[in-house]
C-alpha cells in the first residue's frame, strides 16, 4: 500500500464523476494542498489542464492519470482496484514543460507555460510570414506557412504528429520544431533541436498578416514575436502502470498504421 496522501480530481463528465464516486467509497482522499500525489479521472485535456492549475499554483505534484475520456494517451488504464498497489508499482516519467515568452503588437509581454506544444497560427486568410531564430541565430529569414509549433517529447504525438512532425523519445532531451503547411520554403519540413535551445519567432507584415500564439490551451492573439524554452524549474511527474509507460506507448506510435 501506498503511504503517500491522495487527492483526487475528475473531468465533470457524467463518466468521470461516476468513477471518482466509486473511488471515494474505496480509498482515503485530501485536499490537494495537503496531498503528495493526484490522481487524475478523463481524459488527455483533463489531465494537462489538471498539470496547468499545479504549475499556476507552484505546486507540483506526481499526477496519475485513468482514461475516462476519448484517446487517453497521457493516461492509465480505468481500473478502480488495486489503485495503492498501482500506485507503488507506478513508473515516473519526468516532463520538462516549455515556457513561451510572447510580445504582442500592442506591447503587452506575456509568459505562459506549455506541456504539450507552443504553435503560432495565422488568425486571417492571409499566410504568416515569420522569421525563425535558433539562440538568436537566424536560420530562416521567411517562413511562408500557416503556422509553426514546437514540441516537447510529451507533445510530439499530439498536434506536431498530425503536422507530419517527428515522434520523439522522452529520453532524447530534444524538440521538434514543425511547420505547419508551409508555402516557402518548400522543402523545409522542420528541424529537431537539443532542448537547450531557445526559438525565436518574430512576425513579419504583422499589420497585415496577423498571428495569434498558442501555449497549450492558452492564446495570446496578435503577437509581435514570440519565444520558446524549455523551463527546467518547474519539472512535471506523470506516473505509469509498467504496462502502460509513456516511453513505450510513444515508441509504437511510430509503427502505427
Amino acid at each position: 500500500m501506498t503511504d503517500r496522501r491522495m487527492a483526487l480530481v475528475a473531468s465533470p463528465t457524467p463518466q468521470a464523476k461516476a468513477a471518482a464516486d466509486a473511488l471515494r467509497e474505496l480509498y482515503e482522499w485530501h485536499p490537494i494542498d495537503r496531498a503528495e500525489l493526484v490522481v487524475a479521472l478523463g481524459g488527455d485535456g483533463f489531465l494537462l489542464r489538471t498539470l496547468h492549475s499545479m504549475l499556476d499554483r507552484h505546486r507540483v505534484l506526481p499526477v496519475f492519470g485513468m482514461n475516462l475520456g476519448t484517446v487517453g494517451f497521457l493516461m492509465n488504464e480505468w481500473k478502480p482496484d488495486l489503485l495503492e498497489l498501482r500506485l507503488q508499482h507506478a513508473k515516473t516519467i519526468t516532463v520538462l514543460p516549455l515556457r513561451m515568452d510572447a510580445v504582442t503588437m500592442d506591447g503587452e509581454q506575456i509568459s505562459i507555460p506549455a506541456i504539450n506544444e507552443v504553435s503560432l497560427l495565422r488568425e486571417t486568410r492571409e499566410t504568416a510570414k515569420l522569421e525563425v531564430m535558433v539562440d538568436g541565430r537566424v536560420v530562416l529569414p521567411e517562413l511562408v506557412c500557416d503556422g509553426v509549433l514546437v514540441a516537447t517529447p510529451a507533445g510530439s504525438t499530439a498536434y506536431n504528429l498530425s503536422a507530419q512532425g517527428p515522434i520523439l523519445p522522452l529520453d532524447s532531451s530534444l524538440l521538434a520544431l514543425t511547420p505547419i503547411s508551409p508555402f516557402r520554403p518548400r522543402r523545409w519540413r522542420g528541424a529537431i533541436l537539443p532542448n537547450r535551445t531557445k526559438v525565436t519567432f518574430r512576425v513579419l507584415d504583422s499589420g497585415k498578416r496577423s498571428v495569434s500564439a498558442v501555449a497549450d490551451q492558452h492564446e495570446v492573439r496578435d503577437v509581435e514575436s514570440v519565444t520558446i524554452s524549455i523551463d527546467r524549474t518547474s519539472p512535471l511527474t506523470l506516473l505509469f502502470d509498467p504496462e502502460h509507460a509513456l516511453d513505450d506507448r510513444i515508441a509504437a506510435e511510430q509503427f502505427a498504421t
